[in-house]
């Protein structure tokens, strides 16, 4: 999310480079009466779901949600996040049978705000619920389309045990000193440090969203603007994030890792630390219950310490929903203080919903203030259009460089190149 996430973001993205989620393919489908259906059930009594949370973290909602409202029945239908989700509602959108209920992201926000596919929530009775920054990040001419129950963190997370047998004590403060540890783990004999190469990683992220903060978080619409480029403002980050590689801290075969297995390399104690984020912490936790956890922000050369994150993606109601009425009633229990309780506790998110405050682990006792203040940044929820193409393109440009096709100044050059091509 990024996204990251968003609120589902119990998995991260797969390999598979997306689709673009065109204005054009949408409008088209909108001009045939695109609909709800996903899975085949139409009728009144069914609320049909595309969710990009697993069905053991959404299971538990529908369950509950299904107690509540007898006769009324959930249909759901899963994709892994974020190209594999974003493919997949395209397709059922454009040929006629777009789910009732559907998770907006970045990534095609602009498209289902702009090209009328999802509902207006400005006149719900509950949606000053939901938190000011996730109103604001889903809306559009001042109307609000998304209602995300929750915001994430990435950070660096340690196996503290595995980093104790290295002398590990204290969290490194500066790049240099992440350098060393990461080293003296590789030289240990065990793998130091994995990310998913399936989307902007957690620690280029957070590189970036320290070039962001200096700019006064105007970097991005700069960026767009021509007042700046990809190439004067990533090319340093990017060269920073490289020395993992160059140093051997992260093998370059990183290229093909996806989200999942991140996750599972780390729940079997197979490497030290990964860069990944708040929402995978429930999965962790379930799958390798004793691990000693503990999630740390990502150092900068300049001594500066900084988060990747976003608000999470949020529940959607379809424009031409067939069972609008059940719709409305599951995101309204989607963000009820029952519903967020029930979804904090499988994926231990850091929910911002204004009636429930979450207990949170103590591994994020760090990140969840810094994720309150907006002191995060993704690259995709901040890029003003277009952002299904650039993300397509950032994973392709990311993939070459960790593999060492290409270098950082030409991975920032490509996002230029890419940019001038939409315009």
């Amino acid at each position: 999310m990024m996204l990251p996430t968003p609120s589902s973001v119990a998995h991260r993205r797969t390999t598979r480079t997306a689709v673009a989620l065109t204005v054009v393919g949408l409008a088209a489908a909108a001009l045939t009466g695109c609909s709800g259906g996903a899975g085949g059930g139409t009728d009144s009594q069914t609320v049909t779901f595309l969710s990009w949370d697993t069905q053991d973290t959404m299971q538990p909602l529908i369950d509950q949600f299904e107690k509540e409202n007898p006769g009324l029945t959930v249909n759901a239908s899963y994709a892994p996040p974020v190209t594999d989700y974003v493919q997949k509602l395209q397709t059922q959108l454009g040929s006629n049978t777009g789910p009732d209920v559907f998770i907006i992201t970045a990534e095609n926000k602009h498209q289902l705000m702009d090209g009328g596919f999802a509902k207006d929530l400005s006149g719900e009775s509950w949606i000053s619920n939901i938190s000011d920054a996730a109103q604001q990040t889903y809306s559009s001419n001042g109307k609000v389309y998304g209602a995300a129950i929750a915001s994430w963190g990435g950070g660096i997370l340690i196996n503290k045990d595995m980093l104790a047998k290295v002398g590990y004590t204290t969290p490194p403060a500066t790049w240099d000193q992440f350098l060393d540890l990461g080293t003296k783990l590789k030289d240990s004999g065990v793998t130091a440090f994995y990310e998913a190469s399936d989307g902007i990683p957690v620690t280029l992220s957070a590189l970036l969203g320290v070039e962001n903060a200096s700019m006064d978080n105007a970097m991005d619409q700069d960026i767009w603007d021509g007042k700046t480029t990809f190439a004067d403002t990533w090319t340093q980050p990017l060269t920073t994030w490289n020395q993992l590689f160059e140093k051997g801290i992260e093998p370059r075969s990183a290229a093909g890792l996806t989200g999942d297995q991140v996750l599972q390399a780390f729940e079997q104690g197979q490497v030290a630390m990964i860069g990944t984020g708040s929402w995978a912490l429930g999965n962790i936790k379930k799958a390798a219950p004793n691990l000693n956890l503990e999630y740390l922000a990502v150092p900068n050369p300049k001594g500066d310490l900084y988060w990747c994150g976003a608000v999470s993606p949020g529940y959607a109601i379809n424009a031409k929903a067939k069972n609008p009425e059940g719709a409305d009633k599951f995101v309204q229990f989607l963000q009820s203080k029952e519903g967020v309780e029930l979804y904090q506790k499988e994926t231990q998110s850091i929910t911002t919903t204004k009636d429930f405050t979450p207990q949170l682990d103590p591994s994020l006792s760090e990140m969840a203030p810094a994720v309150r203040d907006g002191k995060i940044y993704l690259p995709a929820v901040n890029w003003p259009d277009h952002a299904d193409v650039m993300t397509s393109e950032s994973v392709a440009l990311l993939q070459q460089t960790i593999s060492g096709k290409i270098t950082p100044a030409q991975f920032a050059q490509g996002m230029d190149d890419k940019l001038a091509s939409t315009k």
